[in-house]
């Protein structure tokens, strides 16, 4: 299996295994974007929760964490699950940040 569709399975199993045990989790996969999301759209009785817990994008090879809104170290459970390190992009964090990590990781 090339790298793509491989990250593509591992992106999806993460986020099916996530999602599992919540029934109001749902999931969104654009898998002609490579756009994956985890969001929530439920009420606890007058008070609605609406918004995106994960996002994940796969550009030109890599995965971006683009969203994270939960306690999991998303990093660390790619790459248990085969991701190499330096295919891990924090794409929440600003350009110059991520240079700053990048530097550091070596």
């Amino acid at each position: 299996m090339d790298r793509l569709n491989e990250y593509r399975q591992i992106v999806c199993e993460f986020l099916e295994d996530f999602a599992k045990n919540d029934a109001n989790a749902q999931l969104i996969f654009d898998i002609a974007r490579d756009r994956y999301l985890v969001t929530h759209n439920e009420w606890r009785d007058e008070y609605r929760i609406y918004g995106c817990a994960l996002q994940l994008d796969i550009i030109e090879n890599q995965i971006w964490i683009q969203h994270n809104s939960t306690e999991i170290y998303i990093d660390r459970e790619l790459i248990e699950r085969g991701v190499s390190r330096q295919d891990i992009i924090l794409g929440f964090r600003s350009p110059s940040i991520r240079k700053l990590l990048a530097a550091n990781s070596c």
